[in-house]
């Protein structure tokens, strides 16, 4: 309780320190009028949805994450705002302690530049709090084809042009349009290629989300056929259960629900794809993540039918595994596919340019392909979304890699 009364606190001292900048900004009441209802509204829909809400024992429902969301963009403009107004502040201090010491009559209360300030700075917050609210409405489902064509020396020759299409993160339980990811799976399934891969968090706590979409997700169709793996949030470790058993139960009506949706579930383990008298090995671990993260993925164990010498394709949900593990196994990954960081939902790409997001603070390796001692590892930003109910800058992805043999001459 009582930290629901200092954030409320916080909250509303902040937009009261914004209110000044609109009025110094603008002469019109309504617009203080409407900015205080929007900002009630926003902390009154955030404390009644995680309180007393539907669903209470999910991590984030659907009404949850959008009441997230709204407040996470009154907040970035309230905080951007402030930052002009409290450096305004700062400089009228120090402008009347100097007079006030030194003496002099010169005024330091400059209400037009205090209007201009006020402007600038509302100005500046709109740009990321329009910027969230389009992430809410259309960045969430602004689906992206990332093509990209790896070569390898010694891929074998059958597999030269062998076409693989990545997507992870699904997260289920967050969809709210199905026109939208019915559009998302035609998509997938005009890439054409040979194999379709899904590296983890099918849902975003509980098998049954995935039930309104198990037909849907039925249709995706790859030649060599469809391959999946865990990630963390499949396990069901972020809500509370009754028993160990209803969780235990929980994670195998996923692992049904998979087989039923045609997806063959690697659990530490590997499978070989063959083409003519070649092949090359597609292996599978648990989840296995830095830090707090479970650490079910068994490296040993899922190679254990392969030959040290064969081409190899690791699946693994958070590319944390790579860094930590997989780049220092005594065996050679050629590419690893992973998924997990979502790219955080938010950040800045221009290809060629930039491409930047918080992610980056966390995870060394945190979207698009990375190389290092010879092994490549491609990080998927995520088909789904959690948490903000929206993607700003960084989009969902369906990936698609096209393997090539690297000519000697």
């Amino acid at each position: 309780m009582l930290r629901w009364i200092v954030f409320i606190i916080i909250y509303i001292t902040l937009g009261i320190y914004t209110l000044q900048a609109i009025k110094a900004a603008t002469r019109y009441p309504w617009v203080y009028y409407a900015y205080m209802v929007l900002s009630l509204f926003v902390i009154g829909n955030f404390i009644y949805q995680f309180t007393m809400g539907d669903e209470p024992g999910r991590v984030l429902s659907v009404p949850k994450s959008y009441a997230f969301g709204l407040l996470l963009a009154m907040l970035t403009f309230m905080s951007i705002t402030i930052v002009f107004l409290f450096s305004e502040d700062i400089f009228r201090f120090l402008t009347a302690s100097y007079h006030k010491i030194f003496g002099g009559t010169k005024e330091f209360s400059l209400p037009q530049r205090r209007r201009f300030l006020s402007t600038i700075a509302m100005g500046i917050a709109a740009l990321p709090f329009s910027a969230l609210l389009y992430g809410m409405v259309k960045g969430k489902y602004n689906f992206r084809v990332l093509k990209y064509n790896l070569e390898f020396d010694d891929l074998p020759q059958s597999f030269d042009g062998y076409r693989i299409t990545q997507i992870s993160d699904v997260h289920s339980g967050s969809f709210d349009n199905r026109e939208k990811i019915e559009y998302a799976i035609d998509l997938i399934n005009k890439q054409k290629s040979d194999v379709l891969l899904f590296t983890g968090d099918m849902v975003n706590n509980m098998a049954e989300e995935m039930l309104p979409w198990k037909g849907l997700f039925s249709t995706l169709r790859a030649k060599d056929g469809k391959f999946s793996v865990l990630g963390n949030h499949d396990y069901g470790d972020y809500v509370s259960w009754e028993t160990e058993e209803a969780k235990s139960n929980n994670l195998t009506d996923l692992k049904n629900i998979q087989k039923e949706m045609g997806f063959d579930l690697l659990l530490n383990d590997s499978r070989y794809l063959q083409k003519g008298d070649d092949r090359i090995a597609l292996i599978g671990v648990e989840n296995w993540g830095r830090g707090g993260f479970k650490k079910a993925g068994d490296l040993k164990k899922a190679v254990s039918n392969i030959d040290k010498d064969d081409f190899k394709i690791l699946m693994s949900h958070d590319p944390s595994h790579w860094e930590d593990q997989v780049l220092k196994d005594d065996y050679h990954y050629h590419l690893t596919l992973s998924g997990h960081t979502h790219g955080m939902q938010f950040g800045i790409e221009i290809p060629g340019w930039i491409k930047w997001s918080p992610a980056r603070w966390r995870y060394k390796y945190w979207a698009g392909v990375y190389e290092e001692m010879g092994q490549m590892i491609n990080v998927n930003r995520g088909f789904g979304f959690l948490g903000y109910p929206g993607r700003v800058g960084i989009w969902p992805e369906i990936t698609v890699i096209t393997l090539k043999k690297r000519s000697l001459t």
